[in-house]
């Protein structure tokens, strides 16, 4: 398994454009959400209790065991946005069958048009098209960001900088070298 500085690094990537950025802080919670919303509809009670098993829970578990291995800061601050986002989740999949499923695709198809979005002005593909960790690894790169953002992890921001380099400062993106 790839350490956290490998996992970063290889998602940094495919992310130098401070625009693509943006798109993700925006696209990506969109997506996790959307996720979170259309995996809790179906439940199980759990053990006789009122508790609802949903794959949106085992999902969000597994993920926030995932984060916690790969870092245990990294991994708190995951577990609780995964917690939130399982929590509304459940509300949204407790909404009628028609705002349920425009609540959960209508976050995943706007999430994804906006990921893609960054990818133009990036000039790459996303990271999960090379590998499908990058799915998981995605939410987990924007909070290293917003922490590099906030002076925290700095050795871990130079890890990343020293294999890929620093983010780009230009607004000039990629596409504009393919329209010249």
């Amino acid at each position: 398994m790839r350490n956290l500085e490998e996992h970063l690094t290889y998602y940094a990537g495919y992310h130098r454009d401070p625009r693509n950025l943006v798109t993700h802080f925006v696209g990506i919670p969109m997506i996790m959400l959307a996720v979170e919303v259309l995996l809790s509809r179906v439940s199980v009670p759990f053990d006789g209790s009122s508790f609802l098993l949903t794959p949106a829970l085992v999902g969000g578990v597994a993920a926030s065991l995932f984060y916690l291995a790969l870092d245990l800061r990294y991994g708190l601050v995951m577990s609780a946005i995964v917690a939130a986002c399982v929590v509304v989740g459940g509300r949204l999949a407790a909404l009628s069958t028609g705002s349920w499923l425009a609540w959960g695709l209508g976050l995943f198809v706007a999430g994804w048009v906006i990921q893609f979005i960054g990818h133009w002005y990036e000039g790459k593909k996303p990271a999960f098209v090379d590998d499908l960790v990058g799915l998981v690894i995605g939410p987990l790169f924007l909070v290293a960001e917003a922490g590099f953002f906030l002076g925290l992890r700095a050795p871990v921001q130079h890890a990343i900088e020293a294999s890929v380099g620093p983010m780009k400062h230009s607004h000039a993106g990629a596409h504009a070298e393919h329209d010249a």
